[in-house]
């Protein structure tokens, strides 16, 4: 009779990563930090159109947030495969830490100006673009090879836990005490990745050997990329998706503000939806352990339509129901690009890969949130939403055509062909 999987069975697997000691103390860090983290973000967002009222502001300051991450990552990355990861993470913590607490604290003085949030958000990004590739590399020592998958995806699940949850906490705390103390709640935060990563048993880590310092390694990391096919499509699909999809503290805040006509807390709630469809999203790729770039096609698709739908919400309630399913695509597309890759690198090479994608993910958004918060301003921000749909057509249709090259496939084939014909012994 065969063997079936019990519900117990079925919840260890989903939650395989946790059964390492480490990565509970890691992630339960990171949960506290996230929440901070998107608490901060809705911020960010009510503070600039209170200051402004212009979407092009909004997403030229947003832009400055992360046009660090896109300019230095590639060093970023070299750093992080030359020196060890932990010791990286307790030093950008730290900065990040300082950083929300000054702009907090200039906040509440009543003294912050346009150009405070713009200085604050350069030195976000530039602490950001050391810290996101290590973050993603370091999980993988955390957990070892065998976990990366269930790891990443239970991490990113929490980062969708935690859009759920900070931004409630940035409404009330908005409404109550008002938008300064959301950075001093972030700055916390922070405290609490900086615990968690000094209470880690070092001896129970997968630490990889630091890669020697050498000329040319930074231009051997996009050699190295652009030669694999596993890595390269992600990182293409990423990066058209990341430019004029992924730019929601651009346009959800100009939805809920000129399109429904709604207050601080519409923003809230939109965000809210989509954390909830990202968790539940997480939830299901925990049990579906499938990667590579014909699953990720099929993503964008989906993503394309959820994203579609959103433009063409005729009502706040609609909108707020479709967030969800935008919410669940997007934890979709990232779980399993972010894998993918993962899985495909060779570990000396991973803290520049993953900085890449940190490029294509982040480092994007200078680019596109200019030109979507423009787009919005001068037509509606139901156009830039839809301008995110076509971005994933787009990726799905690199995914399609750039799978490999004719030559590529016959070789597959005949490989294949030997396989079944040859003799069984």
């Amino acid at each position: 009779m065969p063997a079936t999987a019990t519900p117990s069975g079925r919840l260890h697997q989903l939650g395989a990563a946790l059964t390492v000691p480490n990565f509970r103390r890691y992630v339960s860090g990171q949960a506290l930090s996230l929440v901070g983290t998107w608490v901060e973000t809705v911020a960010q967002g009510l503070l600039v159109l209170h200051l402004t009222h212009s979407g092009t502001l909004l997403g030229l300051t947003t832009a400055t947030r992360y046009a660090p991450v896109l300019l230095l990552s590639p060093y970023a990355g070299l750093l992080v495969d030359r020196f060890p990861k932990r010791r990286i993470l307790l030093m950008t913590q730290i900065g990040l830490c300082l950083v929300s607490l000054v702009l907090g604290l200039v906040v509440l003085t009543g003294a912050v100006r346009l150009w405070q949030v713009f200085v604050a958000g350069i030195a976000f990004g530039t602490l950001s673009a050391v810290d996101n590739p290590a973050r993603q590399a370091f999980v993988s020592e955390v957990v070892g090879p065998s976990l990366v998958r269930n790891a990443v995806t239970l991490n990113s699940t929490l980062v969708n836990v935690a859009r759920v949850i900070g931004p409630t906490i940035a409404a009330l705390v908005v409404d109550s005490v008002g938008i300064g103390w959301c950075f001093i709640i972030n700055a916390g935060s922070f405290l609490a990745t900086i615990a968690s990563l000094l209470a880690l048993d070092t001896a129970q880590l997968h630490p990889t050997t630091p890669t020697p310092r050498a000329r040319g390694q930074l231009r051997a990391g996009f050699r190295y990329a652009a030669g694999v096919p596993d890595v390269a499509r992600p990182l293409l699909m990423m990066a058209l998706i990341g430019t004029f999809a992924f730019e929601f503290e651009v346009t959800l805040p100009l939805l809920a503000k000129d399109t429904f006509k709604g207050g601080d807390d519409a923003y809230g709630w939109l965000l809210g939806a989509f954390g909830l469809g990202a968790v539940a999203g997480g939830l299901y790729a925990l049990g579906k352990a499938k990667t590579g770039v014909t699953r990720l096609k099929r993503v964008a698709l989906g993503y394309a339509a959820a994203m579609a739908a959103l433009a063409l919400a005729p009502t706040l309630a609609a909108g707020i129901g479709v967030c969800f399913f935008v919410g669940v695509a997007t934890i979709l597309f990232l779980t399993t690009g972010n894998s993918t890759v993962q899985l495909a690198s060779d570990p000396n090479y991973r803290g520049r890969v993953m900085a890449l994608w940190s490029v294509a993910l982040v480092g994007s958004t200078p680019i596109g949130a200019p030109i979507v918060g423009a787009i919005s301003e001068a037509f509606t921000p139901r156009i830039a939403v839809g301008l995110g749909a076509l971005s994933c057509v787009a990726a799905a249709l690199v995914g399609q055509f750039l799978m490999a090259t004719p030559s590529t496939d016959r070789g597959n084939k005949r490989r294949a062909l030997r396989k079944r014909l040859r003799p069984r012994r």
